[in-house]
């Protein structure tokens, strides 16, 4: 099940992309950020009612607030760089680099989380890394 709400994620990420650099046309892109965040925001909040999981917040560490709290942020910062570089970028060059994420987080979790980096692990940050290059140079 993982895999199908992957693969919809992705493809939600594309469309936010798209959606996104034809949006923020005129707008100032710290402006925008704050218009899509809201839109989350609501939209989340909505979906912890739709679930009934709402009672749940009473339960959560002290641990899981500074760690939750602290994603937010960096959730936040990257949007900001994100909609600041698709006002002045290619769409096509953005989000290769965006996804460069992907490698960083590779080496991160296996860093910080002691998760296996693997020479399948390897080779795949290596064709990323290089499709990534060749997408933008």
């Amino acid at each position: 099940m993982w895999m199908v709400f992957a693969i919809l994620s992705a493809v939600f990420a594309a469309l936010t992309s798209i959606l996104a650099k034809v949006g923020i046309d005129g707008v100032d892109s710290t402006l925008a950020t704050a218009i899509r965040t809201v839109v989350v925001v609501l939209m989340s909040w909505v979906m912890v009612f739709i679930t009934n999981t709402q009672s749940g917040i009473t339960e959560i560490s002290r641990k899981s607030w500074v760690f939750l709290i602290l994603s937010g942020l960096a959730t936040g910062a990257s949007w900001l760089c994100y909609y600041r570089a698709l006002q002045t970028g290619d769409v096509s060059k953005v989000v290769p680099i965006d996804k460069m994420s992907v490698v960083l987080t590779l080496i991160l979790a296996f860093v910080f989380l002691h998760e296996d980096f693997n020479v399948k692990s390897a080779i795949g940050a290596v064709l990323i890394t290089a499709g990534t290059l060749v997408m933008v140079l």
